[in-house]
């Protein structure tokens, strides 16, 4: 890369609005329509054939590591070509770079640490079990570990300051999928001694809490958690308190969430988790925000868990299934999410490319209405209930009442208007992802976009009015910004003005004017 005075380029940087925030990217809003690389992918020679797919995509931004074992190979010496190389590629295609620092751990494994880390285990102590056996996961605390990380991380920001001249990064992660498996907490010397000490007195007040750690006033599997949290976000704000120093980009970590059931030690404990985000808050206050890689069917309520907190939205690793498409409009819609991404983007086939490409097509033409509404009460995300509910599913938007069946199969032979249940398809269908986005524009005005939803409307207060549909115009919006009509629908496809539907298979953008009568 070039160097050139990158005075005159502004930091990306993040800003709450409202209960959201938003990324700004050179001055303006921007919606990360993001696709995380594999773990292994993020090499010159092995992308080479993959961008133009990717641009074909519809991303705006990659996710992609940047491994501390390339970096610094050996103690000391910075080879910066991965990195250097990665972003020349990402800009040549007009992409954005979220960064993912792979430090220390990644998915809980140490292991793109530097080979001279790797092998001098009494100067970078592992973690060991109740038997005192190693794991192959950096103890967080040893000074020594969180040092050789901080200040390779440093380095990492402090040539993205002079080098990376368009910041082309916009956001960092600071580590990956942080956690304890398959115990509770690290048994080592170290840890051992850290347990007799006195829990931190801010960590106390906020987990009504005394003592020390083996005094047990945070008990059991949960205690040892909060152990491990505290120490993993302690050496997670070293870290990031280093980088931010030599450049202050927007950074989070992200988490691995839980399997139900599982307790801790069998899934990567004491990371960002909902349960444990006061714990990293207090402890790592240097993060802008805390992550979740949703790969689980549950994908609102998991998003819903990190939002309610006023933990801004983002989500760096999502499955590239079918439902991403519907997923990420969700995202936007319910949370005014920073982004969404599906990992290992660059094998992505089939149905759930072609969905997520028509998926992130509406998000890129909805971007500044979807920016403008952020943090408000005037936008919405739907999906399917999860469990046992059955349809309607209701949801207010100001003063009415949006209530949303949802179409899993394209309905062969049927009349338009005629909705078709997931239940009632034949077994041979393809089951198809189904939500929308629908953001209120005026007081009786609103744009709908996603797929497999029939809307309909009545009033949120006690009325004997009825709301019909007065017009509803399917159509996009151009790169000037202004609305392109297609056709009115305001026969079959509308039930004769009863209801809004986008059907299922392809999604759709269509501009409602409501009306009442009695």
């Amino acid at each position: 890369m070039t160097t050139r005075d990158t005075a005159d380029v502004p930091l990306p940087r993040w800003e709450r609005v409202g209960s959201a925030a938003r990324v700004l990217v050179d001055g303006e809003p921007f919606l990360i329509r993001g696709g995380e690389l594999g773990n292994s992918a993020a090499h010159r020679e092995y992308l080479a054939g993959r961008w133009d797919e990717l641009v074909r995509l519809g991303l705006n931004t990659v996710v992609a590591p940047a491994y501390w074992e390339l970096i610094e190979p050996r103690e000391g010496e910075f080879d910066w070509t991965s990195v250097d190389e990665l972003l020349e590629d990402a800009r040549s295609h007009g992409m954005r770079v979220v960064l993912l620092w792979f430090g220390s751990w990644k998915n809980s494994v140490s292991c793109y640490v530097p080979e001279w880390v790797k092998t001098d285990s009494e100067r970078f102590p592992r973690c060991r079990d109740s038997l005192g056996r190693a794991l192959d996961i950096l103890t967080p605390f040893s000074d020594e570990n969180r040092d050789a990380d901080a200040r390779a991380f440093a380095q990492l920001m402090a040539h993205l300051r002079v080098h990376d001249v368009d910041r082309t990064v916009i956001m960092v992660q600071v580590e990956n999928e942080i956690g304890m498996i398959p115990e509770a907490r690290d048994h080592g010397d170290l840890a051992e001694q850290a347990f007799r000490s006195e829990i931190p007195p801010e960590l106390a007040r906020a987990r009504g809490a005394s003592g020390t750690w083996a005094e047990g006033s945070l008990e059991g599997p949960l205690g040892a958690e909060v152990f491990m949290a505290w120490a993993f976000a302690r050496y997670v704000e070293h870290v990031t308190a280093a980088g931010r120093s030599e450049l202050d980009l927007p950074m989070y970590t992200n988490a691995a969430l839980i399997r139900p059931g599982a307790e801790p030690g069998q899934y990567p404990s004491a990371g960002p988790l909902p349960h444990l985000a006061d714990v990293w808050r207090l402890g790592a206050p240097s993060l802008d925000f805390l992550a979740p890689d949703i790969y689980f069917p549950e994908f609102a309520e998991w998003a819903g868990r990190y939002a309610d907190s006023g933990n801004p939205l983002f989500v760096p690793e999502a499955l590239r299934s079918v439902e991403a498409s519907v997923n990420a409009l969700y995202a936007f819609g319910a949370h005014g999410a920073i982004g969404f991404s599906v990992f290992g983007v660059e094998q992505i086939t089939g149905l759930a490319e072609q969905l997520l490409r028509e998926s992130y097509d509406v998000i890129r033409q909805l971007s500044p209405l979807i920016s403008a509404h952020v943090g408000g009460d005037t936008m919405r995300g739907l999906l399917p209930p999860t469990g046992g509910h059955r349809p309607p599913h209701r949801v207010r938007l100001g003063g009415l009442v949006l209530s949303a069946v949802y179409e899993h199969a394209v309905s062969p032979g049927l009349a338009d208007g005629v909705i078709n249940e997931a239940d009632d398809r034949p077994s041979d269908q393809t089951h198809l992802p189904a939500g929308a986005i629908v953001i209120q524009t005026g007081d009786d005005e609103l744009v709908v976009a996603g797929m497999g939803v029939t809307l309909t409307f009545a009033a949120a207060e006690a009325s004997v009015e009825t709301i019909g549909i007065l017009r509803c115009d399917e159509g996009g919006i151009d790169e000037r910004g202004s609305w392109r009509s297609i056709r009115r629908l305001n026969g079959d496809e509308t039930h004769q003005g009863r209801h809004v539907r986008l059907p299922p298979g392809s999604f759709s953008i269509q501009r409602v004017a409501l009306h009442r009568y009695r």
